[in-house]
């Protein structure tokens, strides 16, 4: 069964959230799929992982510092030809995913676009925004 690692960095709970409904999303397609804090996500997990979806809140126009050196540490996870996927939320200007997505391309991952931006706690269109991004990345993983 393909796996789907659903990996985040939330200040506030809104990325959490965001990354509990891409999970969801996911598994209602038959993929096995988990949310990780970035804190606990393990390389194997990333290795084992055919698809990586990264979320983090913007913080001052960037991603959260955190954020960027473990998205640096992806590459000893050999990730290049995985799906990818970028999301977060935001307060003013939204910048982190597009850095995510960027950084992901550059390891040469397969990264499903747009990525998803939200401003502030996701509200139920916004979670079913986030299911849909699950189901993407699970239709995705299943064709490759």
């Amino acid at each position: 069964m393909p796996k789907v690692v659903v990996v985040y960095l939330s200040t506030s709970g809104n990325t959490k959230a965001m990354a509990e409904a891409i999970v969801e999303g996911a598994k209602s397609r038959n993929v096995d799929a988990i949310a990780v804090n970035f804190h606990e996500v393990r390389i194997e997990d990333m290795k084992a992982a055919d698809a990586i979806a990264v979320g983090s809140s913007t913080f001052y126009y960037k991603m959260l510092p955190p954020m960027e050196k473990f998205i640096e540490s992806l590459e000893k996870a050999k990730v290049a030809d995985k799906v990818g996927a970028a999301f977060g939320s935001y307060g003013w200007s939204g910048e982190a995913p597009v850095m995510i997505a960027e950084k992901m391309r550059e390891l040469g991952m397969n990264v499903i676009d747009p990525v998803l931006r939200i401003q502030y706690q996701p509200t139920e269109k916004d979670l079913e925004e986030c299911k849909r991004l699950g189901k993407d990345i699970a239709n995705k993983v299943k064709k490759a």
